[in-house]
């Protein structure tokens, strides 16, 4: 099994085939969300929840932070907050259209934003985002003190 396989079964997307374009679509928001600089939601995870908040969206984002119950999105509000041109890379990526993107992202984000958070911070590390963490936090893992 591979390690996309174990990313896409610990946020519920069962097994991962070659062409599935879920999986391709999750490893694109990975991307995305890991990546540093740049502006709305190529800027990583916090590019992501500022282009939220700049949607109006604020509030539904940080409860996928949080340690509460994660808010519901629909693909709408998915388009509304990412905006067209990260909507079709990520559809590119994926080879969907964006209104499939849209809409496989309102199941997905949740949860993955909830794993890439586990401590309910979105704070980077003084160095940036720490993948290896990241992904050890949507495997379940701990790290250790």
């Amino acid at each position: 099994m591979g390690l996309l396989d174990s990313v896409l079964g610990a946020i519920g997307g069962g097994q991962q085939q070659a062409n599935d374009p879920k999986a391709l679509l999750i490893q694109a928001a990975i991307g995305m969300l890991t990546k540093q600089g740049g502006a709305g939601a190529a800027g990583g995870l916090g590019g992501l929840l500022s282009a939220f908040e700049g949607a109006g969206l604020g509030q539904l984002a940080q409860s996928w932070i949080g340690n509460g119950q994660n808010q519901a999105i629909s693909p709408d509000q998915v388009q509304q907050a990412l905006g067209s041109g990260p909507l079709q890379e990520l559809a590119q990526a994926a080879g969907i259209s964006p209104a499939d993107a849209a809409s496989h992202l309102s199941e997905i984000l949740p949860g993955l934003v909830d794993k890439l958070t586990p401590h309910g911070e979105a704070t980077a590390a003084p160095g940036g985002l720490d993948l290896g963490g990241l992904l050890g936090g949507l495997l379940g893992g701990n790290k250790q003190a």
